[in-house]
């Protein structure tokens, strides 16, 4: 599943600014998948994002595809802490816990720190679908990267033992 130098070329450009960002690269502190860090995870998506789009000629909008691919897990925490939702017991808070909650914490931290449009606040926001029933992707981008976040997630655990990310 690879992208071609000039396609990737391309996607870096578009994403030159956020992953040169601290406060994006804050993500490489937190594990995701098996051995695979978030801001790894998240470029992974990005860059299977970016392939769907081309491969299957979707037409989506480059920019906000990639962004949102970027962004979609920019929650910074460690998920895995033991005591980070060991307090959610029953169905009330069942939907506190890490799988429900982070996509609206991911899109809340890209909007403090970057100028979002809607779109790609929805591409953050609905990346669990359909963990997240009432957030569903509004877009072709939101519906590509909700695809290439759980093709990516179910590599990334499967192959935990890899340091290198496997699914780009």
């Amino acid at each position: 599943m690879g992208l071609s130098e000039t396609e990737r070329e391309h996607l870096r450009c578009i994403l030159q600014q956020y992953e040169e960002d601290p406060r994006v690269l804050e993500m490489d502190q937190y594990i995701q998948h098996g051995c695979v860090t978030t801001y790894q995870h998240c470029r992974n998506v990005a860059r299977v994002s970016f392939w769907i789009n081309r491969r299957f000629h979707v037409g989506a909008d480059e920019t906000a595809l990639a962004v949102g691919a970027l962004l979609h897990d920019f929650y910074l925490y460690d998920w895995h802490c033991a005591g980070r939702f060991q307090h959610c017991r029953g169905l009330r808070t069942l939907f506190k816990m890490h799988g429900f909650i982070h996509p609206l914490l991911a899109r809340e931290n890209a909007e403090r720190c970057f100028a979002l449009s809607p779109k790609v606040g929805n591409i953050i926001r609905s990346h669990m679908w359909p963990l997240t029933l009432f957030h569903a992707p509004s877009s072709r981008e939101a519906v590509i990267v909700c695809i290439a976040d759980k093709y990516c997630a179910v590599l990334e655990a499967v192959y935990r033992n890899r340091q290198k990310a496997i699914c780009a």
